[in-house]
């Protein structure tokens, strides 16, 4: 008969689950017991920050669910960092972890990893926080939960289990009983958001996140309707070098322009966030006026007025939008016309700095096509945040904006690059946020994972020492030194090489990876 822990593991595998993330410990034993003779592959992170990070990351490459599997009490406090980022951005997580035995929860009597409540503590950033105390509790809990992950705006969710219920027998068959849900939608609400649109002279739609599972129908809705897709920045790789993309900011002077012309206005899968819509923290945003949504989640189309709101997943409901439209063959012209001019428009109203950093990223896309760029706060995502196409459907994802973690890059870029084996993935950090999670490389080294690591070393955190400055501000606190980056890659058994930043050099450094079997650091000196 196998065990609680072994059920978890049986069911997850039943699921489809390939990958999970953890650091075992003495409590998560059985948790672990049955992993070794499944077929789930079991990747150890140096942090359980970096576990979090990694399923996020594996979860973006891929569209399917990150897991990991987190010891009780200093576990799960080092990874809601990384779960509030995946909350941030609508990615799916599930963190699966112990708890102290049940007659001990909340007594406060001290024991190993102890916290007053830690499911109250989850619960204040995972979308959904539940304990199971018995055995016959496990699958439907397990059901519950992925239910919510199929049907509801995604995020990470958190089951914990306590050490006794773990090691408990589990009498019974290991079986999925619940299977994904269709959004029940509204024939009726589909005609109308349609009738919308066709009626518009001047439509616009702008795609967020939550579109990247409906990448075809919002390129078949742009054709039918000759209207510009304006994209968040993750929805940043959808219709490369279409004539109706827009990738930049909704931010940008030349957007909101755009947006301001339109007399409809589709917002599929994006909150309407201020890190997209308001960057310069300026408290206003485009005009909004004519506004219709799609979007998985009640609350978020509650929060901002439209005409038309369809509450439902962006791959059920676009479909059928699409199927509703008849194509409109005189919007074409205007709409690429359009989509051209606001592309020049937002490429010259960036500084001639951030200019020059967008052509280093594009270099990194131009060199190696189809890649995925990850990365978190620095510099060069800053600029190509504000404008920037990627080539190809989950290759541009970063955590500078929304939550805004630290340390990010390095390990989502190594969760991407098990998600996703056939892709190069490349790492962009800055000094600064690189030292937040430097010891993930050796995850890397270990899974043989051929990241590119480029480090882009200005010896400080110079955003936010210019901010300092612009607000008239002493900089204090913003030059943390980095490391020897050369010495680093060699304690660390990878591969270096250094440039300057220059498109030139930057091109040939990204070429110079000598082993397809592990991780090469670029280091970047301004």
């Amino acid at each position: 008969m196998i065990t609680v822990g072994e059920a978890i593991v049986s069911y997850l595998e039943a699921r489809g689950v390939s990958t999970v993330f953890g650091i075992p410990g003495v409590h998560t034993i059985d948790l672990y017991r049955g992993l070794a003779s499944s077929t789930i592959r079991h990747v150890t992170p140096r942090h359980e920050q970096g576990a979090g990070f990694m399923a996020d990351g594996y979860a973006r490459a891929t569209g399917e669910l990150g897991v990991a599997f987190i010891i009780t009490g200093p576990g799960m406090t080092n990874i809601i960092t990384a779960m509030a980022q995946a909350r941030a951005d609508s990615i799916g997580m599930l963190v699966v972890s112990s708890v102290n035995e049940s007659r001990y929860l909340g007594q406060g009597f001290g024991h190993l990893h102890e916290l007053p409540d830690q499911l109250a503590l989850v619960r204040q950033v995972a979308v959904r926080a539940e304990q199971v105390s018995e055995p016959g509790e496990l699958l439907p809990m397990l059901d519950e939960l992925f239910a919510v992950l199929d049907t509801d705006r995604p995020g990470p969710v958190h089951l914990q289990v306590p050490l006794d219920v773990l090691s408990m027998p589990f009498p019974e068959p290991v079986v999925v009983s619940r299977q994904p849900a269709i959004s029940q939608l509204d024939p009726g609400q589909i005609a109308a958001l349609a009738n919308r649109l066709s009626a518009a002279e001047r439509p616009v739609i702008i795609a967020g996140g939550g579109s990247l599972g409906a990448a075809s129908s919002v390129e078949a809705l742009a054709n039918a309707l000759g209207a510009p897709v304006i994209q968040t920045i993750n929805a940043r790789g959808e219709m490369h070098d279409h004539p109706l993309r827009v990738p930049a900011s909704p931010s940008m002077q030349a957007i909101r322009d755009l947006v301001g012309e339109a007399d409809a206005i589709l917002a599929v899968g994006t909150e309407l966030g201020p890190t997209d819509f308001d960057v310069y923290n300026t408290g206003t945003y485009p005009d909004l006026s004519g506004l219709l949504r799609v979007d998985t989640d009640a609350d978020q189309l509650a929060r901002y007025p439209a005409d038309v709101t369809i509450a439902g997943r962006c791959e059920d409901v676009l479909p059928q939008l699409v199927e509703a439209i008849a194509p409109i063959d005189h919007r074409a012209e205007w709409g690429s016309t359009r989509a051209e001019q606001a592309r020049q428009a937002t490429r010259a109203e960036l500084s001639p700095r951030y200019q020059h950093l967008v052509k280093l990223v594009e270099t990194i896309r131009d060199t190696l096509p189809g890649s995925m760029i990850v990365g978190d706060s620095t510099q060069l995502l800053y600029a190509a945040n504000l404008y920037y196409g990627h080539d190809s459907r989950r290759g541009w994802f970063n955590s500078s904006v929304g939550f805004g973690a630290l340390g990010y890059a390095i390990p989502a870029s190594i969760g991407a690059a098990l998600g996703d084996p056939s892709r190069t993935v490349v790492c962009l950090t800055g000094d600064g946020g690189a030292q937040f999670t430097l010891p993930e490389l050796m995850t890397a080294v270990d899974e043989k994972l051929p990241i590119i690591v480029v480090v882009w070393n200005n010896f400080a955190y110079e955003e936010i020492a210019e901010s300092m400055r612009s607000d008239g501000v002493e900089v204090v606190g913003c030059d943390p030194t980095p490391p020897n980056f050369a010495d680093l890659a060699r304690a660390c058994g990878i591969a270096y090489v250094a440039c300057d930043d220059d498109a030139a050099g930057l091109a040939d450094a990204l070429v110079q990876h000598p082993d397809r079997g592990g991780p090469m650091l670029i280091e970047i000196q301004v």
